[in-house]
């Protein structure tokens, strides 16, 4: 976004309110990494030490990571954290960047991440509705909790969609930098 303007108050309030599930919910997910340390810490003490390793820890740690990864991908989208192809316009105009970003968003963002969201809405469903535990586990544990942060995660994404959408029409409106090079030529 331009450095030099900044967006009305009330829209970035409005850009605020649909940046903080993210926040919320990163910060919240972020804890996870208590209970995931403990579990490896307890796993590798058990079996290094103590020749006793435990049938839990592997099951733990993977659920657990797998949650901490998905819980923060939407507060990635909002730092501009994801992995982007930026060279590729990195020396552009900031108005070109967000117009191929609004592109981009409308056009793939949105469409994906709602399809996606309706798959992994179902999945979830379904593994609940089964009460479903992992198989591959010897002590099998309950694997609907962690399928249900899936479609938490897409609808996250799909709102913090929605606000990195409004930062770049307000970017393609307001980039003043382009519109001054536009009116001297004109």
């Amino acid at each position: 976004m331009n450095q030099t303007l900044r967006p009305s108050p009330a829209l970035q309030r409005v850009i605020n309110v649909l940046e903080y599930p993210s926040t919320l919910v990163a910060r919240m997910g972020a804890w996870l990494i208590v209970p995931l340390m403990f579990s490896l810490v307890f796993e590798v003490v058990s079996r290094y030490i103590f020749n006793r390793p435990t049938i839990w820890a592997y099951d733990m740690t993977y659920m657990l990571s797998s949650a901490v990864f998905m819980l923060g991908a939407a507060f990635a989208l909002q730092k501009g954290s994801h992995v982007r192809a930026d060279f590729l316009f990195a020396s552009r105009r900031p108005r070109y960047q967000a117009t191929v970003d609004a592109i981009l968003y409308v056009f793939l963002f949105f469409p994906a991440l709602a399809t996606f969201f309706l798959i992994s809405f179902r999945f979830a469903a379904k593994s609940w509705r089964q009460l479903e535990s992992f198989p591959q586990s010897p002590w099998m544990p309950p694997i609907y909790p962690l399928k249900t942060v899936i479609p938490v995660v897409a609808a996250l994404l799909l709102i913090q969609g929605v606000a990195e959408l409004i930062k770049c029409l307000w970017v393609i409106r307001h980039d003043t930098r382009y519109n001054n090079e536009n009116e001297h030529t004109s």
